[in-house]
């Protein structure tokens, strides 16, 4: 083949005709260890207003991934056509290199191979160029990584061992490859004390049962206990991400291990206990488990004084594994100082950049008696009889010691008002300040739903610890599958751990402190539904919890962040709910230091400010008008009106703009909200960004008739173009650009489809060239007409 036929050859045929050849010719198995067109991210949700779409210009999309063993990741490689240069994708293969962390990076264009070694050896260039014929053999490219992962050849069957795999052909993500292969290489590297950060929503117990599973098949464990502090979560794993493992596996009941299992799931509860009868876990010796996994261990198994911490220090000897979303860390409460740095982090920010975690807006609202405060009148008592001590009452106050209830109710009208105008039957969690705040919220919010709580008196519940019949809906309100109950008022209780997968709206009515407890609660709506149609969920803010949002801890690297002042308590406070070992609530009204709560009646309040905050480009919450984003988003792609006049211009699909302008997050729909409705895209672009007089759609098709632009085509011609005009009037460009419009009955009289295309106007060339014309008559100036 001759250099000109092969610059005139696709990227596709370049891989087919000469990359993948070269690959193959090197000792690799198209099979095994070659992955062709691999996504690795699918790139961003984007959510203005109430629309989100995926940012599919942020997809990461490896042309080859060569692995040693499936599932062992060791080099990635890029390929361009052939009037690229060799070495033109290699920054883009770099940066799949650093996702998928291997030292081993190519591009090539057909002609040959460029190449990035991340170790080099001190006489070798880190890049280099060769011919396609000397691709390195899957043996030279295992050495490199080896060398860069700090390997040892004694422990290349443990590192090596394969993945669980279905039949499904199913293969876990990016990071969780990286997650399971960092703990795995860090036992074989004789690590005893393990932490793994996930982001909740990322597949943590998928990715804990594949280590497991690879080390338990690779004879490295044979007994493994896998500790949780709540019977729900021991059940779902059980069921799902563990079924596989089968007869081997057992829950621990009946305050009984039995030793004929090998893979034992216990809520700590249930092995432990104040008293020494209650520590069944001592009736095994401290060898008997090879490995302990700790499930959502920032809730004490770093705390020394913790019922956690005396198991793991009687199985001391065993490789012990902590999990968790948010690592607890405090000058006195440390996960790192006890199980170390962790072997590997994935945050929610970039779980939501990748694509993998839902993004989400947030709704601030400020409460007059929240922010104002509120002093009773002198000798008012409460409507039980209390006399109210008279001082100034604020948000920390309200619904922990004071109770108002037209608060209570003006919280639930505003939920009420979002859910009716987005989706009545979008999954919601209402965190509340305590059981009792649980079951008043549970009240306002039926009297407020009204009919959709009398068709279905399951429409809201209360899910609490005290709560039997609440519990008992729980499996009903995670499982996706299930419409009711469809509102969820809680305190603690669902804070962690259940996989809320469908939850669309958490609503915030409680003070929260604790970044911990935060994130956990943030963490029930992060999960993408796309099956449920669920790709961003919203957070409403009464208590201004989401301060939290602006420390620079959140999704930070986990650091101390406790640093008591002189004038502090040398001991952290608690956060609340979280060293409860049950994770159930006493029901009462007292509050957590026995001040009893005063239940005000007939005292107004109202919303005195409301804002909408998105996720930016820099993953931190924005307070923007939509109006004033969209502005800004334009401008950045079209710096001035000349420019986007110009490209609109000489675009011959208009749509494409749109399109492109949704990429960023523009939906011009939700600009017709704000504007009107009655105006056309060209016209919001042009008024919102650069502040052009408006024009409804009716009003340029008018112009265009009053300039008898009709009059030099022929009569059916004539009749085909009014009818376009008027489709243009009712429903925008969209519609216009669209040979289906041709099917509408207003062209019936005309001809088919095919009769006007061909028939008319000679050709489809020809008809969108003629579109194309009727397009810049539509958006001609008028003022230099």
């Amino acid at each position: 083949m001759d250099k000109k036929e092969k610059l005139e050859l696709s990227e596709s045929d370049i891989r087919a005709l000469f990359i993948t050849p070269a690959i193959k010719n090197a000792g690799w198995d198209e099979f095994i260890q070659i992955r062709r067109e691999v996504t690795l991210t699918p790139g961003p949700v984007v959510v203005r207003g109430q629309m989100s779409h995926r940012n599919k210009k942020k997809k990461k999309f490896a042309d080859y991934v060569l692995s040693w063993k499936k599932g062992v990741p060791v080099a990635v490689v890029e390929a361009k056509e052939n009037n690229y240069t060799v070495s033109h994708g290699m920054q883009q293969a770099l940066g799949y290199a650093d996702i998928l962390e291997v030292p081993s990076a190519f591009s090539s264009n057909g002609d040959a191979f460029a190449s990035h070694n991340k170790v080099p050896e001190p006489h070798e260039d880190i890049e280099t160029e060769f011919p396609l014929e000397a691709f390195p053999s899957p043996e030279v490219l295992w050495k490199r990584y080896k060398k860069y992962r700090n390997i040892e050849d004694d422990t290349e069957d443990l590192v090596t061992e394969p993945y669980y795999e279905d039949g499904s052909a199913k293969e876990p993500r990016y990071y969780q490859v990286e997650a399971i292969n960092r703990v795995v290489e860090a036992v074989a590297n004789d690590q005893k004390r393990l932490l793994l950060v996930m982001a909740t929503g990322t597949g943590k117990t998928y990715t804990t049962f594949q280590i497991i599973w690879r080390l338990w098949k690779a004879k490295k464990v044979k007994r493994v206990l896998f500790l949780v502090d709540r019977n729900i979560l021991a059940d779902q794993t059980i069921v799902n991400d563990f079924k596989p493992f089968g007869s081997a596996m057992n829950k621990v009941k009946n305050r009984k291990i039995d030793p004929s299992y090998e893979i034992h799931l216990a809520l700590y509860q249930a092995i432990t206990g104040p008293d020494e009868e209650d520590k069944i876990f001592k009736n095994v010796s401290p060898d008997f488990f090879d490995m302990v996994v700790i499930d959502e261990c920032h809730r004490g198994s770093a705390d020394e004084d913790s019922s956690w911490r005396e198991i793991l220090d009687y199985f001391s000897n065993a490789i012990q594994l902590g999990l968790t979303a948010t690592p607890k860390e405090t000058k006195y409460v440390s996960n790192i100082t006890y199980f170390g740095d962790p072997v590997y982090t994935y945050s929610l920010k970039q779980g939501i950049e990748d694509g993998f975690l839902a993004p989400y807006k947030v709704i601030r609202i400020d409460i007059d008696k929240d922010i104002y405060g509120w002093t009773p009148p002198e000798g008012m008592t409460d409507d039980l009889g209390q006399e109210l001590e008279k001082r100034v009452y604020n948000q920390k106050d309200m619904d922990r010691i004071l109770v108002l209830n037209q608060r209570t109710k003006l919280v639930a009208k505003r939920i009420m008002e979002y859910l009716r105008a987005t989706d009545p039957f979008a999954k919601t969690i209402i965190f509340c300040e305590d059981i009792d705040h649980a079951e008043r919220m549970r009240r306002a919010i039926v009297n407020e739903a009204r009919e959709l709580a009398i068709e279905n008196p399951r429409y809201v519940v209360r899910i609490t610890g005290d709560s039997v019949e609440g519990k008992a809906e729980l499996d009903n309100f995670i499982d996706p599958e299930s419409k009711f109950p469809v509102i969820a008022t809680t305190s603690d209780l669902l804070s962690t751990g259940v996989d809320a997968k469908t939850c669309k709206l958490i609503v915030l009515d409680k003070t929260i402190n604790s970044m911990t407890t935060f994130k956990q609660i943030i963490g029930r709506g992060t999960r993408i539904e796309e099956e449920f149609d669920k790709y961003f969920f919203t957070i409403m803010d009464f208590k201004k919890a989401t301060e939290l949002f602006k420390d620079e801890e959140f999704d930070g690297k986990p650091v101390v962040i406790y640093e008591p002042d002189d004038d502090d308590d040398p001991v952290p406070p608690d956060p609340e709910g979280e060293d409860d070992d049950e994770g159930e609530e006493e029901e009462g009204e007292e509050t957590g230091d026995g001040i009893r709560k005063f239940f005000v009646d007939g005292v107004p309040a109202k919303i005195i400010a409301e804002r909408i905050e998105y996720i930016g480009d820099d993953g931190k919450l924005i307070t923007e008008s939509y109006r004033d984003f969209s502005r800004k988003k334009i401008k950045s792609e079209f710096e001035s009106l000349d420019v986007f006049l110009q490209r609109w211009s000489k675009t011959k699909k208009k749509q494409a703009i749109l399109e492109l302008l949704e990429e960023h997050g523009v939906i011009l729909e939700n600009l017709k909200d704000e504007v009107g409705k009655d105006y056309g895209e060209f016209d919001l672009i042009c008024h919102i960004a650069y502040d052009k007089p408006l024009l409804t759609r009716k009003e340029r098709v008018n112009n265009v008739k009053k300039r008898n632009y009709f009059t030099k085509y022929e009569e059916k011609m004539r009749a085909v173009l009014d009818a376009l005009l008027d489709k243009y009037k009712d429903e925008g460009i969209k519609t216009l650009e669209n040979t289906k419009v041709l099917k509408s009955k207003e062209f019936a009289k005309i001809g088919t489809p095919i009769e006007i295309i061909t028939q008319i106007f000679g050709s489809k060339e020809k008809y969108e060239d003629m579109v194309a014309e009727l397009e810049e008559e539509l958006f001609r100036d008028e003022e230099s007409a």
